[in-house]
């Protein structure tokens, strides 16, 4: 723990031993894996993965406090290959170094490549902090040199007990004679986090008058109203604001989409996952409408990753205007939905024997592909067959819009299968 008054009382309550660490108990308690880590004095490569102020920074302190490594820190919000490679260079001068990077999931794939050679030959530990899987955001390459250790959120007597650590050894605290009397809006504005819990606790504090300090539910409430942020990029503000960019996107509003997506990115929220669920919308709610629109939502994921703030924004912005402007149609969607109920109560269906690949001789005297006839060679690159099992012949699973484009499909397909599926 810091001496320093001036840190927030989060960084101040820091432990450097895992004697005053709360949580992970899973990882940390007797006999478990970082305790033997420690222990044995061997550090490895890790990544760990968990929600936000659940102590991933703090481990990654005191295993290098306990195993007296020198430890360089790098966010990756601001950091790149250069910064990498800095930090590597140092290391070698001193034979070997943590590295500790935070929000890993942030590096793209040359950031992250820039590190293989230094964690694989021993000349810096990694060990990576993200609150995404890291199996989607970590390479590969990478991932296989790290043991991933999962975090898990804190409990309501973690976040207590975290609580009356900070009032029985924080000097400062001590001085106000702070008591809890509820603990409901602490714990619920907290979300979980422990850092936020105790930089909470002292906003409250400071904001409260008096000989004694009571801590109440209404107390809380009343303060954080009057002086916290709007948009919390790990709580109910997130989602609420997703949810409003979605659905301005889906309803053709490109005003309300882009107000949102300023939202989202004064708050921080992460550009790859604004990207990622363009992506999915594109697909969803546009489809065939508009095929190029999944094209662009693809390419803008691509760029953010490559570009990062503040610079994406402007790609991002693009991309929402675009797929909010955008003929709609969610007939792909249904159409699978359909599908996999059809499925789910149809069962494993045999597929046509004319439709069936027939590699082996075997498989030809079974009958395998026999009756098949290739589309290109017949008028109009179409012929009359039947593709869907016995039993589901006819079912009509995808029905195309009535938009300009869906139209157009619709015609094709009428040509081609009005008798059977009624197009």
């Amino acid at each position: 723990m810091t001496d320093n008054i001036q840190a927030p009382l989060a960084e101040r309550m820091r432990p450097r031993t895992l004697a005053n660490y709360i949580g992970q108990q899973h990882l940390v308690g007797k006999g478990k894996v970082l305790e033997q880590m420690i222990q044995n004095r061997k550090a490895h490569s890790i990544i760990f993965w968990g929600p936000p102020g659940v102590g991933k920074t703090t481990l990654a302190q005191i295993i290098a406090h306990s195993l007296e490594m020198q430890i360089f820190s790098l966010s990756a919000i601001d950091s790149g290959v250069k910064e990498v490679r800095s930090v590597i260079d140092a290391a070698k001068k001193l034979g070997h170094a943590l590295l500790f990077i935070d929000e890993i999931h942030r590096f793209n794939k040359a950031q992250q490549d820039s590190l293989l050679g230094a964690v694989e030959k021993g000349i810096v530990t990694l060990i990576g902090a993200t609150t995404e899987n890291p199996s989607f955001e970590v390479i590969g390459a990478l991932l296989s040199r790290c043991q991933v250790y999962v975090l898990q959120p804190l409990t309501e007597d973690e976040l207590k007990e975290m609580v009356n650590q900070a009032l029985e050894q924080d000097e400062w605290l001590k001085k106000q004679h702070v008591k809890v009397l509820e603990w409901e809006a602490l714990l619920r504005l907290s979300g979980g986090d422990g850092r936020r819990l105790l930089n909470l606790l002292e906003l409250i504090v400071t904001s409260l008058a008096g000989d004694e300090r009571l801590i109440t539910d209404a107390a809380v409430q009343d303060i954080v109203q009057r002086k916290m942020a709007l948009y919390d990029k790990t709580g109910e503000q997130h989602y609420d604001i997703i949810s409003a960019f979605i659905k301005s996107i889906r309803g053709s509003d490109p005003n309300a989409a882009v107000y949102y997506l300023a939202r989202m990115i004064a708050g921080g929220e992460d550009p790859k996952f604004i990207a990622r669920r363009m992506v999915i919308l594109a697909s969803e709610d546009i489809g065939n409408a508009n095929p190029n629109a999944l094209l662009l939502a693809t390419t803008t994921f691509q760029a953010v990753e490559m570009i990062g703030y503040p610079e994406c924004r402007i790609i991002l912005s693009q991309c929402a205007t675009y797929l909010a402007s955008s003929a709609k149609s969610n007939a792909s969607y249904m159409a699978i939905n359909y599908a996999q109920d059809l499925v789910s109560k149809t069962g494993d269906l045999p597929v046509p024997l004319q439709i069936r690949n027939a590699p082996t001789k075997l498989m030809k005297n079974m009958d395998y592909g026999k009756g098949y006839e290739y589309a290109h060679s017949h008028e109009g690159n179409f012929v009359n067959m039947e593709f869907l099992p016995e039993g589901i012949s006819g079912v009509k699973l995808y029905d195309p819009g009535d938009n300009a484009s869906e139209i157009r499909i619709r015609e094709y397909l009428r040509n081609c299968w009005k008798e059977k599926y009624g197009y």
